[in-house]
């Protein structure tokens, strides 16, 4: 079986590359796949936000994002990216001297150096967006 790590440039909503990333981890451990680490880039970052609120009818990608987590797979936001978007986390609101963070208690943040790291273990690299 594979080892994978997922880059995801899309964002939550919008277009099509969070959901398709989160289906193709999905179906990569239902198939017996190792997922390594979920790494979320750019807009990605916007995944991370536990400020997400869809409609009652619409996809909840958080909801599937934390059942992901919760099966032992990292969920790695760049911190970077994230404060230059707004996704942050306690620490980084402190030092800003903001009164809120929003990062999602399923997330981490990571540099491209985690990313790098996993990537330089694992079988395949796929990313969307």
């Amino acid at each position: 079986m594979s080892q994978f790590v997922i880059f995801v440039n899309g964002p939550a909503y919008g277009t099509q590359h969070a959901y398709s990333a989160l289906r193709f981890a999905e179906a990569a451990l239902e198939a017996g796949h190792q997922v390594r680490q979920v790494f979320f880039y750019q807009d990605g970052v916007q995944n991370a936000s536990r400020l997400l609120c869809p409609a009652s009818d619409e996809l909840d990608l958080a909801a599937r994002w934390q059942r992901l987590h919760e099966r032992g797979i990292p969920l790695v936001s760049c911190v970077s990216a994230g404060l230059r978007r707004g996704v942050i986390d306690v620490e980084a609101a402190e030092d800003a001297e903001l009164d809120a963070a929003n990062l999602s208690a399923c997330f981490i943040l990571g540099g491209l150096g985690e990313y790098v790291t996993a990537a330089a273990t694992a079988d395949r690299t796929v990313q969307f967006g």
